[in-house]
């Protein structure tokens, strides 16, 4: 199937999200269909500064895209999975999930070659997220954290320039925009766990649209059970994007889709982490199960006290 008028992808104009949405934008033009880039700015965007949690709940960088998607303005908007909230909104549907990009987390030390284990005691550490401030803690408590919002080029320029000794981003996206070679060190699950969805895109459609037809050729079967299974813990669990609450999924060699969770208090000083492994096809019941388990081992109270700093 292809349309004669272009496909409108809408993306955020962050220079990581414009490099998201032109990825999609060739994949979808090397199938035959024409496309065009929309950019939409969201309630993330405006404020650059403040924490997350200051600016609203959830969804602070997916629902201006998801209304343009509502009004017409666009047919696919691309997000940054981490972002999307685990709410169904009506009328939309989750196309396509693409062959996912590394799901770690990663070190950026100032000096460049210091690892997490390394840094001198009462070293700050540069990061936006209560995940990463509560696994950090977990592993050295002595370390100080630092708010640290922007884009990656941003955050990287404050290290630069001496607000923080170490930064923790996605590798995923430093390795989208070149900076690779920037990494001090890969903090690997199970033991540092991603956010959920982390390295992965998910192309949102309307649920009538033909275009969810044509999107859907850019799935990859394994990343989508992947992340159904995390987006389900975290569903169960309450916790939103900003809680601090990890989650790994990924089929193995024998076909088994594996589920690593962590709930953490968001001072790190308890952590509670589980995993289950099942039919990639049951990947929201693995989810669910796994957050269940959790839920009984006293995940329950963690997140509701990280909701309430």
């Amino acid at each position: 199937m292809s349309l004669s008028i272009p496909i409108r992808i809408g993306t955020r104009a962050s220079p990581l999200a414009r490099w998201q949405a032109q990825w999609v934008a060739d994949q979808l033009a090397a199938l035959g269909h024409p496309v065009e880039l929309v950019l939409i700015t969201t309630r993330g965007d405006i404020d650059g500064d403040s924490p997350i949690g200051d600016i609203g709940t959830t969804g602070v960088f997916t629902k201006e895209l998801q209304r343009a998607l509502l009004d017409g303005r666009i047919d696919v908007a691309v997000h940054s999975l981490k972002d999307l909230p685990t709410d169904e909104v009506a009328g939309l549907a989750l196309a396509a999930v693409p062959a996912r990009e590394s799901p770690r987390d990663a070190l950026i030390s100032r000096d460049a070659k210091t690892p997490l284990e390394a840094l001198a005691a009462s070293a700050k550490i540069g990061t936006g997220s209560l995940r990463r401030q509560a696994q950090v803690l977990h592993i050295r408590s002595d370390l100080k954290v630092t708010p640290v919002r922007g884009n990656v080029e941003t955050r990287l320029r404050k290290l630069a320039d001496g607000q923080c000794d170490a930064l923790i981003l996605a590798e995923a996206g430093l390795k989208r925009l070149g900076f690779a070679d920037r990494i001090t060190e890969y903090l690997e699950p199970p033991r540092f766990l991603p956010a959920v969805g982390q390295g992965a895109l998910g192309l949102e459609t309307r649920l009538d649209d033909e275009t969810r037809t044509i999107v859907a050729g850019l799935d990859d079967a394994a990343s989508h059970a992947a992340v159904l299974a995390e987006r389900a813990f975290l569903a169960v669990l309450q916790g939103g994007c900003l809680a601090p609450i990890g989650a790994y999924g990924q089929v193995n060699s024998q076909g088994q889709l594996q589920l690593d969770g962590v709930v953490l208090s968001f001072d790190g000083s308890q952590r509670l982490a589980g995993s289950l492994s099942g039919d990639p096809n049951g990947a929201l019941e693995l989810g669910r199960r796994l957050a269940d388990q959790l839920e009984r081992k006293g995940a329950g109270p963690l997140v509701r006290g990280a909701r309430a700093i």
